[in-house]
């Protein structure tokens, strides 16, 4: 019964091998990151649509699904960096090596604890981040791993990465905003940019109308290439978990393409080492690694977990010495060699770097989908309560050209932000360049403040707690 369930919803995950409560936690998880994009839909994606609907430029019925759309073709078109920078904050390696029961108990736990803190929130009107919630929420479940299997249970390095990206992000809008809001006010000569929409058929003039649905189109496609892939991230996780033998690595690519790969580093290798008198141990280990990829490619399956999970660590091993390899100073490469080796390294972690295709057409529409129900508590907040006044064009405007900027810069270095806390902080850098910290709602202000600094402490235990409860059941 289970297993006809997932065909007839999910047929392109193929046979899946598991049995009694495996399947149905499996489920359950699958309808769960689906849930939480839907929830991240309504949650941070109404953000974008709250200066187009509140300056009048577009009526809410064709405001949303505009948003949406943009949004799910953020999230197709975006490519994986961000969800993978996701991914590698949990201990993949070592969860792999454990029973699948572990791996449920942990996507359970980051998943149920991030649904239950975003709903939270959005009930209550606050603009709180989906990002910052389920980063917690990863952190939370990773620390709870490591107290029941000790070894590594979050990546430190890569969680410093993504916390300096989402404390840094809200202050450079803020003042990124500001500069903007004060730069137009002593340039421009238009005093209808700065017009504040009084009634429903106050709508602002077209050219200031086609500035606002732009900028309202560019932060939907950017939160769906950024946001977006979270959810990306997450639904890969659960895959990973259950299934490893299957999508641990991507088996679509050819063993024909990685062998030429593996052949074209090895040449390269060889040659340096016979003009090398010193061998430096940069390249006797790159070679060693080439060999052993090899012969686990020659192993590899999709039916054999461990099979598949050594080849995984050697390929990470390849790409990694490589690009040590490449920052090394004391081997001397040629342009040339080093144009081959980059190739090589971007090639081979396709890899294990990867998302198909179905996994991003299901979290594009439920993004999507999630933006064109739930959105009204939000917009509601970031349109009527951040500032004392009514939004004018400009500060709609300018909130929203920092917001896409900052999220599609980020998105191209691969490090996730806070649509939320971006646009957020923008729209009261426009508010206090117009009228000062007194144009500020001190109210709405503080809200926002508490669920910012409470986020990552709540998802945190939250997180560890339900992974503490799940393991109970092992």
């Amino acid at each position: 019964m289970n297993h006809s369930l997932i065909a007839t919803f999910f047929p392109f995950i193929g046979q899946v091998d598991l049995s009694g409560y495996l399947m149905v936690v499996f489920i359950l998880c699958i309808l769960a990151v689906i849930g939480f994009e839907f929830v991240n839909g309504f949650h941070d994606t109404a953000n974008a649509v709250a200066t187009v609907i509140y300056t009048k430029a577009l009526k809410p019925i064709y405001a949303i699904p505009w948003s949406g759309t943009w949004n799910f073709l953020g999230v197709f078109l975006g490519g994986v960096t961000v969800a993978m920078g996701i991914l590698k904050l949990v201990p993949l390696d070592k969860l792999m090596t454990l029973p699948i029961s572990v791996g449920a108990c942990l996507v359970l736990s980051v998943l149920l604890a991030s649904i239950i803190w975003n709903l939270g929130t959005w009930y209550l009107g606050i603009p709180c981040s989906s990002s910052h919630t389920m980063i917690g929420a990863m952190i939370g479940a990773g620390l709870a791993f490591t107290w029941y299997y000790n070894g590594p249970g979050v990546n430190w390095e890569k969680a410093e990465e993504i916390g300096s990206s989402l404390i840094l992000s809200p202050i450079i809008g803020f003042g990124a905003a500001a500069l903007l809001m004060l730069f137009l006010k002593h340039v421009t000569k238009s005093h209808a940019l700065f017009h504040i929409p009084s009634g429903e058929n106050d709508r602002p003039p077209i050219h200031i109308r086609i500035l606002l649905i732009t900028t309202c189109t560019l932060v939907s496609f950017f939160h769906g290439s950024n946001d977006g892939q979270k959810g990306v991230g997450l639904f890969m996780l659960i895959l990973i978990a259950f299934l490893p033998a299957r999508f641990a690595v991507n088996h679509a690519i050819p063993n024909s393409k990685i062998s030429a790969t593996l052949n074209q580093t090895e040449q390269v290798i060889a040659k340096k080492l016979e003009n090398n008198a010193a061998k430096e141990i940069v390249l006797t280990k790159l070679m060693d690694a080439v060999n052993q990829t090899k012969a686990c490619l020659a192993e590899k399956n999709e039916k054999e977990a461990a099979k598949t999970y050594r080849y995984r660590k050697q390929v990470e091993s390849v790409v990694k010495d490589i690009r040590a390899l490449l920052k090394d100073n004391r081997v001397t490469l040629s342009l040339e060699e080093k144009e081959t080796l980059t190739l090589a390294s971007n090639e081979l972690e396709h890899v294990t770097d990867f998302a198909p295709v179905w996994v991003i057409a299901i979290i594009s529409l439920s993004l999507g989908l999630g933006t064109m129900i739930g959105w009204k508590r939000i917009v509601v907040t970031i349109g009527e309560k951040i500032g004392n006044e009514h939004l004018n064009y400009a500060q709609g405007a300018t909130s929203e050209i920092v917001a896409a900027s900052t999220i599609g810069l980020s998105t191209a270095f691969g490090l996730p932000v806070s649509t939320t806390h971006v646009l957020s902080s923008g729209i009261a850098g426009a508010m206090v360049a117009s009228g000062g910290k007194g144009n500020l709602n001190s109210k709405t202000l503080k809200n926002i403040a508490l669920a910012w600094v409470l986020t990552l402490p709540v998802a945190i235990l939250l997180a560890m707690l339900l992974f503490m409860l799940f393991h109970l059941f092992i």
